[in-house]
């Protein structure tokens, strides 16, 4: 499907300051700024997109993180095609992509080591056993800014779509971005594409930035979900433009008996002034992988461009966990399958067993102020049978029909809520009159009041 760019609002002007420029950026200690600079050819990296630079991108790491605590260090990523195999990042740490650069990740899946499951997965998402690792990870860190001149990363993920497929590949692919058990992430003004599964994937983080990021891939490309908060605190995603193969944000905590047990809810979440392209899947899914809890949400002023459904909710009878206090306001819809769609039946399950026992808490759904058009269905909302979703509140809602629309507007199952000035009329499970939806008025605090300002 051809896409029409559409433009974002001005990216933030994000870079470093190297040590010559220090004086004017008003010394190392401002954040973001680092005192130690090098760029990747420095290390003997050769930006031909034919080298392979891994070697040099482990020893540029090795090389700043010693340096790192005394002033931060920054790898700096000049134009040019740059391949290599997965790396790590360091704490205290900025890799920065000048205008030009070009990371390419190496489609020699003898490049990608294995590495052990997520321990709120228990297993690979996609097969048994252990996973592929990440093109660019790291865990246990503090203070990591990914940013430049809306430089670029690029996971190459032909080959491992063809595989996936095909059926051959015997692990879950790696994600292009993932940081494990680390806080204070700044991700900013850089274009991730093709990744080979999910895009961005923060895990057990804390204060989490992503700003001003464009992320691209084929819209049946499988599972390249733009940006996917897991079991992470504090974290805001605005200002970024999204065409994917699947969801382009996926919120998620941990998958059945496995997320159960970790309990580490994701929570504290903002997504704002989000432009979105995903005519497969959601605009912003909350789920399906639940078990450790997602609350409080908070999505405003966000825009969806022929995607399938706008903010959905995804669980399962197994998944436990809750998905509760979630707020949606002032949401612009063109061109949608289903405006509102609530999923209680999804059936993927690690190792193909679960506890029909564990059952989630869906309640307190707040959906208010959103207009859409060219609109196939209002809603499909699907609770489960004796564990209904409850606390769903929809006001001030205007879905224009599609030409082709279907005759009945509404499916509701085991759901209860209520709803206000909503067009067209809603089920009679959404019938009862309510009040205009709420939104927290305090905002919440997410990383730094400003983005870092240096200039190389």
């Amino acid at each position: 499907m051809a896409t029409r760019r559409i433009p974002r609002p001005a990216a933030v002007a994000v870079a470093l300051c190297a040590a010559a420029l220090l004086a004017a950026c008003a010394g190392a200690s401002r954040a973001g700024c680092r005192k130690h600079v090098a760029k990747i050819t420095d290390y003997g990296a050769v930006g031909d997109g034919k080298t392979l630079n891994t070697a040099a991108f482990a020893k540029a790491v090795a090389d700043l993180s010693a340096r790192a605590r005394r002033g931060g260090a920054a790898l700096v990523v000049p134009p040019g095609k740059w391949l290599t195999g997965p790396f790590n990042l360091t704490s205290h740490f900025t890799l920065y992509l000048d205008e030009g650069a070009e990371i390419l990740a190496s489609q020699d899946m003898k490049d990608w080591p294995l590495i052990a499951p997520l321990p709120s997965y228990g297993r690979g998402r996609d097969e048994p056993g252990p996973r592929y690792s990440n093109f660019i990870a790291g865990s246990n860190l503090t203070d990591v800014i990914i940013t430049g001149k809306n430089g670029t990363i690029n996971g190459q993920g032909q080959v491992w779509w063809d595989k996936y497929h095909a059926k051959e590949l015997q692990f879950t692919r790696g994600y292009l971005l993932e940081l494990l058990y680390s806080d204070n992430i700044i991700i900013s003004n850089v274009t991730f594409v093709d990744s080979p599964s999910w895009n961005l994937h923060p895990t057990y983080c804390t204060n989490v930035t992503i700003s001003g990021v464009t992320i691209l891939a084929p819209v049946h490309s499988p599972n390249t979900d733009g940006i996917d908060p897991d079991s992470s605190s504090h974290v805001k995603i605005e200002d970024c433009y999204i065409v994917s193969g699947d969801d382009c944000i996926a919120v998620k905590s941990g998958w059945d008996q496995y997320g159960i047990k970790f309990n580490m809810p994701s929570q504290h979440i903002v997504i704002r002034r989000l432009t979105c392209i995903s005519p497969t899947s959601a605009m912003i899914a909350l789920g399906s992988e639940m078990s450790g809890g997602i609350r409080d949400v908070r999505a405003e002023d966000n825009v969806a461009i022929s995607t399938e459904s706008a903010v959905r909710v995804k669980s399962g009878v197994g998944r436990g966990g809750f998905v509760k206090d979630i707020f949606v306001r002032r949401l612009s819809l063109h061109t949608m399958k289903w405006v509102f769609w609530m999923t209680g039946n999804y059936g993927q399950h690690p190792d193909n067993s679960s506890d029909p026992n564990a059952m989630p808490e869906v309640t307190g759904i707040n959906y208010s102020d959103v207009f859409a058009e060219n609109v196939t269905m209002a809603g499909r909302m699907e609770g489960i049978p004796n564990d209904p979703y409850t606390g769903i509140c929809i006001s001030n809602v205007t879905a224009q029909l599609a030409p082709d629309a279907k005759e009945l507007q509404w499916n509701c199952t085991n759901i209860k809520g209520v709803t206000s000035a909503v067009t067209p009329k809603p089920c009679p499970e959404l019938g009862a009159e309510g009040k205009p939806c709420a939104f927290p008025e305090e905002e919440l605090i997410i990383g730094p009041h400003k983005l870092p300002k240096c200039t190389y």
